[in-house]
């Protein structure tokens, strides 16, 4: 397949060359086109009055580009950059899950939302802060595998696979579960502060050190598999009830 990979913690991420390299390992043409700044939560947003500027970045084994734009912006342009068409698009791997509401933020899930709107088979690849290289490389190796067995299979457009892992070492995890997205909300708030010069201005805050609070997950959702240990893949889009056969096959082949 000619892969497309992007992601929104920016083209010098850990987390996107891991994908791109478990890419190329496994014989794929691999082009890398993504942010070239930290973009995260950036959801949709488009670049609409500005150029976006591009450049060549060394990569062993694959073309790569930086760009000034966002992660949908990489995703809109990296067509009009290459000479074959894309198979598959390829978004992260993301330093944080992307599970539940958080869907709705990502820069990283924006991209794959993209791709399948431009009718490309799409995957966004979160993992929980804290992974390491082999956490990463593991996750990488089992997205391009699903990417392989998806590819040829026809999901609606506008519906894409979004997948997550634990921030654990391989050996712990336990099996992928294919589940819906939690429906958990954030328990965060602001803090109202004054400058010096006398000029309201809030920060977000967050209360714990572990990081932005949620409401207790559901029951067999995302969030709630990814907590006990499970890797988490969840249909997004027009797929009702995520089609059971289809489920069932993916869920099938990660065993």
């Amino acid at each position: 397949m000619h892969i497309l990979v992007t992601n929104d913690d920016g083209i010098h991420s850990a987390g996107i060359r891991a994908l791109a390299e478990a890419a190329v390992r496994r014989g794929h043409r691999v082009t890398v086109v993504a942010p070239s700044r930290q973009c995260s939560a950036n959801s949709q947003h488009i670049t609409l009055t500005e150029p976006l500027l591009v450049h060549k970045v060394p990569w062993e084994g694959a073309d790569a580009y930086s760009m000034n734009g966002t992660p949908t912006d990489c995703t809109r342009v990296a067509p009009f950059m290459v000479d074959t068409p894309f198979d598959y698009c390829l978004s992260g791997i993301n330093n944080g899950e992307n599970a539940g509401s958080a869907v709705y933020y990502s820069g990283t899930v924006a991209a794959a939302r993209e791709a399948c709107m431009c009718f490309m088979p799409a995957m966004a690849v979160s993992i929980m802060i804290g992974a390491d290289s082999a956490m990463r490389q593991n996750l990488a190796d089992l997205a391009v595998r699903i990417a392989e067995h998806t590819q040829g299979l026809q999901l609606p457009r506008f519906t894409f696979i979004n997948l997550n892992a634990p921030a654990i070492p391989p050996g712990e995890l336990k099996p992928l579960k294919v589940c819906p997205l939690s429906r958990s909300y954030y328990l965060d708030g602001y803090e109202k502060r004054v400058s010096p010069l006398g000029q309201t201005y809030f920060w977000l805050k967050a209360n714990d050190t572990s990081g932005v609070p949620m409401e207790q997950p559901e029951a067999g959702s995302d969030y709630s598999y990814l907590r006990s240990g499970h890797p988490t893949l969840t249909f997004l889009g027009d797929f009702q009830d995520y089609n059971r056969d289809f489920a069932s096959s993916v869920q099938d082949f990660s065993e």
